[in-house]
């Protein structure tokens, strides 16, 4: 099996973390080709070349954000049976890549979900749910503990066979995060997409990486910003794939997931952390709505759009 692996940054603020990253690739048992991409930043770009002359450092092709930078690593990676990508703050534990890529096996899977902890900088806080981990890019409560089929990978760690990328296309544009804006879920649409072509997407709990969580990420502004920012990217994700597609896992997460924790929290004796179950909920679905609405506006503008060109043409 031909292993890429291909590690996005955009800010030198991240520079340490980056370094642990790509030397916690470069500490793997199995042989890979290394892509580093650099989005938009020429300073960064010219210090991370100089940094590692033996891996491919390249600047982002597309547009600005991780949709466009990880197309990019796809494309630098031509040839590799598999694409795992790993996020530049996140550090790669021993066989990380080998528990990873293994799955694929088994040709009809086409993406593969690692385990992301968290490693924070300071002190988780004593309200923040563990079934909001993925607020901080992590593997959270209400995922299976074993080997098992999944709706969708964690960006932070995931790998996508090159079958899947010549079937559905790559990460569409105007979904995943871009700078600091906290969007997400490219990932969740590419992970459907495949689905729908027959693909299966794996978790693999032995596959872990830790994911590095500053402290400005352990605040309830930023939990409050990231849930909302979920719902909006969610809204997105149904606009490309349809509403069914897009909350099939959510539903379960809300209706079963979500009422387990605020109960758990409750006998914890920790009122807290279940109201900022609630709250994140609540927050998440506000951001879906307004995502909704503000999609269903530009429709009806491109729609308006299309029954004037005509009479301007004519005119």
């Amino acid at each position: 099996m031909r292993r890429a692996v291909v590690v996005c940054a955009y800010t030198a603020d991240r520079w340490e973390l980056l370094q642990r990253a790509i030397e916690s690739v470069e500490g793997q048992d199995v042989p890979c080709r290394l892509t580093i991409v650099i989005d938009h930043n020429d300073a960064l770009l010219e210090q991370a070349r100089a940094r590692w002359p033996g891996h491919d450092v390249v600047p982002n092709r597309f547009a600005r954000g991780l949709s466009g930078a990880r197309n990019t690593g796809v494309a630098v990676a031509a040839g590799a049976d598999v694409v795992a990508f790993l996020d530049d703050d996140a550090e790669a534990q021993p066989g990380w890549l080998r528990a990873l890529t293994a799955p694929f096996d088994d040709q009809r899977v086409g993406l593969v979900a690692g385990r992301v902890e968290p490693d924070w900088e300071s002190k988780q806080p004593s309200w923040f749910p563990a079934e909001f981990l993925w607020v901080v890019g992590c593997s959270y409560v209400g995922l299976p503990d074993h080997t098992s089929d999944v709706r969708n990978p964690i960006g932070a760690s995931m790998a996508v066979s090159a079958a899947v990328f010549d079937a559905v296309g790559g990460f569409v544009d105007g979904i995943g995060r871009i700078g600091r804006t906290p969007l997400g879920c490219e990932e969740t649409e590419l992970a459907i997409r495949a689905g729908k072509n027959g693909y299966r997407v794996r978790y693999e709990p032995n596959s872990r990486v830790c994911h590095h969580v500053p402290a400005s990420r352990a605040t309830v502004g930023y939990f409050l910003r990231r849930c909302y920012a979920e719902g909006v990217s969610k809204s997105r994700v149904a606009r490309s794939v349809g509403t069914n597609a897009a909350l099939e896992s959510e539903r379960t997460y809300v209706t079963r997931t979500l009422p387990s924790g605020i109960a758990r929290s409750l006998r914890e004796r920790t009122p807290g952390r279940a109201a900022m179950i609630v709250s994140g909920c609540a927050t998440a679905g506000v951001g879906y709505v307004v995502g909704r609405v503000a999609s269903g506006r530009q429709r009806s503008q491109v729609r308006r759009d299309d029954r004037l060109a005509p009479a301007e043409e004519a005119a």
